[in-house]
């Protein structure tokens, strides 16, 4: 569980689908003035570089966010900009995109006065940079299992939460797990809105997920799927994400997010966005 790495795998489709959500539900969320508790459960590092050896191994990046970013004059949704700012915030004084922002990042970036962040992150290195790099400030890191710690925070001093949770799925009960979890969450903070990443994989693994929330006692699922028109042979051929209590209009601004980049000139993939469970 310990040994994965997102630097192999930075600014990849999913990391494209997953933060333009984040980046969205975060604007429309903070269209209210009252503050925002935010956790996120598996944090990993802050940047990454998109031109390290780890990166340039996988090279995932060049048909996700570089190629975003080589399209950001075409794309037509209003609702990119946010993000195409954050990236020109981290790549100031590069030439092109050099550095790619991680979760905390995107959080940290976009913080109020009155919000502020919670990041989990269980693995020693990559929890010694990210404490490195948050300082001191609203940003709290702690080294401990993200779904542990979540639970025990809940529920937060401020009136809205928002979470995201992000695991590797190294293991495959990891998928009951993050079900498991999110319930009792949802129990102890039925308002807050829950962002859940999961990959989609041709063995279907990541069917135990979304059986797990559809049966369970959670209401107002949305998901959002992402499959690669020309899937590898092995890994992942597409990327999902659940949101728990979408602020409202999410799923038509997300929609047209993604259909900004979902043609061959982009990222070549295919989009479908519907309730798990209703509301």
């Amino acid at each position: 569980m310990l040994s994965y790495l997102h630097g192999f795998h930075a600014g990849n489709f999913a990391d494209v689908q997953k933060h333009g959500a984040l980046s969205l539900v975060l604007s429309m969320m903070q269209s209210k003035a009252s503050g925002i508790a935010c956790f996120d459960t598996h944090a990993g590092s802050a940047l990454y570089d998109l031109h390290s050896e780890r990166a340039r191994k996988t090279a995932e990046a060049d048909s996700g966010i570089q190629r975003v970013w080589q399209a950001r004059a075409s794309l037509t949704s209003p609702d990119w900009q946010p993000l195409l700012d954050i990236l020109a915030q981290c790549n100031q004084g590069q030439d092109g995109l050099v550095n790619y922002p991680g979760s905390p990042a995107w959080f940290r970036q976009c913080l109020r006065p009155q919000d502020d962040l919670t990041a989990f992150e269980l693995h020693p290195a990559e929890g010694e940079h990210l404490a490195q790099w948050a300082g001191s400030g609203r940003l709290r890191v702690i080294r401990q299992d993200g779904l542990a710690g979540l639970l025990r925070h809940l529920p937060p001093r401020q009136p809205r939460l928002l979470v995201l949770i992000d695991p590797s799925y190294e293991v495959k009960t990891e998928y009951q797990e993050v079900a498991r979890t999110l319930e009792k969450a949802w129990q102890k903070c039925r308002h807050g809105v829950y962002l859940i990443w999961y990959p989609i994989l041709a063995s279907g693994a990541h069917e135990a997920l979304t059986s797990a929330v559809k049966t369970g006692g959670v209401h107002k699922v949305l998901t959002s799927e992402v499959r690669l028109r020309k899937p590898p042979e092995r890994g992942m051929t597409g990327s999902g994400l659940l949101v728990v209590n979408p602020p409202w209009g999410f799923d038509t601004r997300f929609t047209a997010m993604l259909n900004d980049v979902a043609g061959d000139q982009v990222l070549n993939l295919s989009h479908h966005m519907d309730w798990l469970v209703p509301e």
